[in-house]
């Protein structure tokens, strides 16, 4: 195991970097927010500010990367969201921060799609889903420890502005100081509703809705818990324990989709997310230990859902267009996550706090009667026919990259670029951001990362 994880401990670090500050920046906005007495829907247009930058780096990063290479491009990321962050603490005001969160949605997208393909170029056949899997650790525990990190201090100040600018600024380091040769070019993504539609029906409709509900909870859950009178401790809480919750019940629901169809699965799921909508919407529970147990089962709900139409849809792809379905699905999420705070922000300003769970119940109720509806017009896919169901993370916290390292290693070779990279006179690969002579003590490629 340890020799393993050695030649990728500089780029897990570095992910580990960005996710913590991530954590961070994700949580001081809408608490600080509340506290400067935003309304909800400012608020949920943060949500939705974010979304459209990450939209737009998975679609363009690609391009960026080609252009300038791995290590400038990432650097450039880091740097813009160091900047956006400190900026949102010089300009208190939601018609700033909406533009600004957009821009750390961009550099989101873009530093992970770039840590992920050198996560890929790295693993082995033998021990790719190894890496997948502590990659995927490694952020869910970062972003986690960067949302507890608010705890500490007062959140009326400029602390947590200027910590996670600071650690945006080291996650660059990593992959500045390595002297190995950069990895193939970023995988491309694009998005054919026709094709999409063609494929699965529920997987198109769900997954939108998903992305609705997903991130209205993700951007206002902490506006909620701040609304029913939650400390700063049980606000932290509320919003990363879903998240805890959902990475946890990713692999039973998994098992359990592999042996029935997985529709029926989806809707049962659906099913356990609108009980918990209802619940928070009429009972209006009090007190920090039922609100931290109803938002747990609600992410472990809510966050179950994306893998599980991942799936689905890979049961139905064409053969070697897994990883082309999976990234027009990720869009499509990303898209329904640019209405869905916008749309809970203004419920939460016209109904009051249950405006959140009253949005998210409408799109529970959507997916649980269109995929009804879906299962007595076509036949479930055969337990032989399925395709390998993979934990993933939320939708997000995903990129095509990510999709691409989660793959199995002749699924990831084909979604690749065939692209060659540039070479030296004696056909050796050119550095990202260096001459053509290498120094002598550089790493040949497919060496371990600098510490």
């Amino acid at each position: 195991m340890v020799r393993q994880i050695l030649p990728i401990s500089a780029l897990l670090l570095g992910s580990a970097l960005l996710l913590f500050a991530g954590g961070m920046n994700t949580l001081i906005l809408p608490i600080r927010g509340t506290l400067e007495g935003f309304s909800a829907s400012s608020l949920g247009l943060l949500g939705s500010g974010w979304a459209v930058g990450y939209v737009l780096g998975c679609v363009f990063m690609a391009r960026l990367v080609a252009r300038v290479g791995h290590i400038r491009s990432f650097s450039v990321m880091a740097a813009f969201a160091a900047v956006a962050v400190l900026l949102s603490l010089l300009m208190l005001s939601p018609w700033t921060w909406v533009p600004l969160r957009s821009i750390s949605g961009f550099c989101f997208a873009g530093a992970a799609m770039i840590v992920e393909s050198w996560l890929g170029e790295r693993a082995a056949p033998e021990n790719r889903g190894r890496i997948f899997g502590m990659y995927t650790m490694v952020n869910l525990a970062a972003s986690t420890a960067g949302q507890m990190v608010l705890t500490l201090g007062d959140t009326r100040g400029i602390v947590f502005f200027i910590l996670p600018a600071i650690f945006y600024c080291l996650a660059l380091v990593p992959t500045a100081i390595s002297s190995s040769a950069s990895p193939r070019p970023l995988a491309r993504v694009s998005l054919d509703l026709r094709a999409l539609w063609r494929n699965s029906p529920v997987a198109v409709f769900s997954v939108f809705c998903i992305g609705v509900s997903n991130s209205a909870f993700g951007t206002l859950s902490a506006v909620y818990a701040d609304q029913v009178g939650l400390q700063l401790t049980a606000v932290a809480l509320f919003a990363s324990l879903p998240v805890l919750a959902g990475a946890l019940s990713q692999l039973p629901i998994g098992m359990i989709s592999d042996r029935m169809d997985r529709r029926l699965v989806l809707v049962g799921v659906s099913v356990l997310a609108l009980v918990v909508d209802l619940a928070f919407i009429f009972v209006s529970p009090e007190g920090r230990l039922a609100n931290l147990i109803m938002a747990a089962a609600f992410g472990a709900a809510i966050y179950a859902m994306y893998p599980i139409i991942i799936a689905h849809a890979n049961d139905h792809a064409e053969e070697g267009t897994s990883i082309q379905v999976s990234g027009g699905l990720l869009m499509l999420f990303g898209l329904g996550a640019i209405a869905g705070p916008l749309v809970a922000g203004f419920g939460m300003g016209t109904l009051g706090q249950a405006g959140l769970f009253v949005t998210s119940a409408v799109a529970h109720v959507l997916i649980i009667l269109f995929g009804l509806l879906r299962m007595t017009m076509r036949a479930p896919v055969v337990e032989a026919d399925k395709a390998a169901f993979v934990s993933v993370p939320q939708g997000r916290m995903s990129t095509p990259e990510t999709l691409v390292l989660a793959a199995s290693p002749e699924e990831a070779e084909e979604a690749t670029s065939e692209e060659p990279r540039e070479e030296d006179e004696e056909g050796e690969p050119i550095l990202d951001g260096e001459e053509e002579e290498a120094p002598e003590e550089s790493a040949a490629p497919g060496a371990p990362l600098a510490p």
